[in-house]
């Protein structure tokens, strides 16, 4: 017995955004592709509607808005992909890249350093490395009479 994938783009084992979500335009891109570059819509733009997904918690909808605010307009974030010539390895550039945007959107935050005081040993070797460096730049200079 065989399973089918879940149709949508798969975040994460636990996050599945589906097809109807994604919006997909396509448009005709600069760079390589010869004279089939005038004629072939090859950039894709790969839109997802963040504000109004149905597959977020309010926490995790409440964490991509804040630590993607650079990146959405209108609540939508939008990636664009046209470093490849053919449409199809676009569309995939496009899923990888949002994918990893929201990965890492959704991340937890870091934890907070704790300030911490230099150890007396880290101290005194920079001190004896600034002095060594003292003596050498001496040394490079001109004698005095």
């Amino acid at each position: 017995m065989s399973t089918v994938p879940p149709r949508g783009l798969v975040v994460t084992s636990a996050l599945t955004i589906p097809e109807a979500e994604l919006a997909w335009r396509f448009s005709r891109a600069s760079g390589p592709g010869g004279q089939g570059v005038n004629t072939t819509d090859s950039r894709v733009e790969l839109s997802w509607d963040v504000a109004r997904s149905a597959v977020l918690s309010e926490s995790q909808r409440a964490r991509l808005v804040e630590r993607l605010d650079g990146r959405l307009v209108g609540g939508t974030l939008t990636v664009v992909a046209s470093e490849h010539r053919e449409q199809l390895r676009n569309r995939a550039a496009a899923r990888t890249r949002l994918a990893a945007l929201v990965v890492e959107g959704l991340a937890p935050p870091a934890r907070q350093r704790r300030a911490t005081r230099p150890t007396r040993g880290s101290q005194e070797r920079r001190l004896a490395a600034k002095k060594q460096r003292t003596t050498t730049k001496q040394m490079r200079r001109r004698p005095t009479d």
